[in-house]
């Protein structure tokens, strides 16, 4: 009779541990990801109008270590990495192509004109789909891609002149770039 009012208790202890542990231990933006060390998927998209000519799979394999950004219009946390990404632009330290995810392509250029592009290009994801292909949970994530085009590195939420320094800049080190 007592060991039925045992087995909640011991249930929601175990329940507390796991909880605590992933609370302390587990880091929400370094989702692991299949893709790394992998080729980008195939895409080819058409740009924010106004900005570029479009972007496609190939345009990221440039021959030096490249950012993918997935950004929007309508993402909050997008504005907290721009200023960030504009600042890298002006000081060339690394080219950043933009996957404008999920939006109108008037609000996208409306978004760019107003807070700046610090973009080489972009690309206009409609739908979802190529977002769906790189494993994108939200916006903004953003991908590190090494000179051939592969995956090296997923970083979710927005990038902090911190997460930089700790996750990309060691991936530019490394080739030079």
């Amino acid at each position: 009779m007592r060991l039925r009012f045992l087995i909640p208790v011991a249930t929601f202890a175990g329940i507390a541990v796991v909880m605590w542990y992933a609370l302390f231990n587990l880091n929400p933006t370094e989702i692991p990801t299949e893709l790394v060390s992998k080729p980008a998927p195939e895409f080819s998209l058409e740009p924010v109008p106004g900005y570029g000519t479009g972007l496609a799979k190939e345009d990221l394999a440039t021959g030096k270590v490249v950012l993918l950004n997935v950004f929007a219009s309508w993402c909050v946390a997008c504005m907290a990495e721009h200023p960030f990404f504009m600042e890298l632009k002006a000081q060339n330290t690394v080219d950043i192509y933009g996957l404008n995810y999920k939006d109108t392509p008037e609000a996208a250029a409306k978004w760019l004109e107003r807070h700046g592009n610090p973009y080489k290009s972009t690309g206009m994801d409609l739908k979802g789909r190529v977002g769906i292909d790189f494993g994108v949970y939200g916006v903004p994530e953003t991908f590190v891609i090494s000179a051939d085009g592969k995956i090296l590195d997923k970083i979710i939420g927005p990038v902090s002149r911190a997460m930089f320094e700790t996750r990309v800049r060691p991936f530019l080190n490394e080739v030079g770039s």
